[in-house]
């Protein structure tokens, strides 16, 4: 079953619509059935919970209101490796990549 934390993408109606973040499984008075509770990653943030079967949460599709429904992990990306000081610091805070700095100009 997913770990709390874990970030999953929402296809409704196989598409792609919304992530969230998976926040607990508790047990339903219903055999083999889950509260499944999720953070829905809007503005502002929105929680939900949905009962659900253990091989709903873990990716397989289900129906809401007669619309298929899946639940996504979202895999990680793991950090790029800060590369090794040569130890002077004239460096810091400029990009390695030669790439240019765009400043943020607000509209007046």
């Amino acid at each position: 079953m997913r770990a709390e934390g874990d970030v999953v993408l929402i296809y409704y109606e196989d598409q792609p619509t919304i992530y969230a973040r998976f926040e607990e499984a508790t047990p339903d008075m219903k055999k083999g059935w889950y509260h499944a509770s999720l953070l829905l990653l809007t503005i502002p943030p929105q929680p939900v919970t949905w009962i659900l079967r253990e091989e709903y949460i873990d990716g397989g599709e289900f129906t809401m209101g007669g619309k298929s429904m899946r639940l996504e992990t979202v895999q990680g990306v793991p950090p790029e490796e800060a590369p090794q000081d040569s130890g002077g610091s004239e460096n810091i805070g400029r990009p390695e990549s030669g790439g240019t700095v765009i400043p943020f100009k607000p509209k007046g």
